[in-house]
């Protein structure tokens, strides 16, 4: 659907994450959006490796940095937000809207503390209520928030 979230992975390091995120989105009919430098390569080696049949249906775009989405893109403020085990605000806090993007760092450092700086108002967690464990996995966290996303936006 045109007006669907479209979910950012920013720097990626894991493919078998990306690759079930791209099935989240196939599911969902989510553009995903992968932000460059990635700790692996899209060739067809590695998607296959990652057992990715439904890759071909993935509506994917490719940004070499941050910058160079946003200055393409140029997605407005309120569609923005960003998923970080550093903010204060849980995922039910976030007033969704058509369009908008959610945002998560890589699985090995998170997002940039330039975005986290700059975004600090439009930082979202998931609630974690255990104190043995640092994070959720990647693909696990932008599939609970891409369904809440869409059940606030559609349902």
């Amino acid at each position: 659907m045109k007006n669907n979230p479209k979910i950012i992975l920013v720097n990626p390091q894991i493919h078998w994450n990306t690759g079930a995120i791209g099935r989240t989105c196939v599911a969902l009919d989510m553009e995903l959006i992968i932000i460059h430098p990635c700790g692996f390569e899209f060739d067809e080696k590695e998607i296959k490796r990652a057992g990715l049949d439904y890759w071909e249906h993935v509506q994917i775009k490719h940004y070499d940095s941050w910058e160079h989405f946003t200055a393409t893109e140029k997605p407005a403020l309120d569609k923005l937000f960003f998923f970080s085990t550093k903010a204060d605000k849980i995922h039910y806090d976030a007033k969704f809207v058509e369009g908008s993007y959610l945002i998560f760092g890589s699985e090995t450092a998170g997002l940039s503390a330039e975005i986290h700086a700059e975004y600090a108002d439009n930082m979202y967690k998931l609630p974690m209520f255990s104190e043995h464990i640092r994070s959720l996995n990647l693909a696990n966290t932008a599939t609970a928030v891409a369904y809440e996303a869409l059940r606030q936006i559609k349902f």
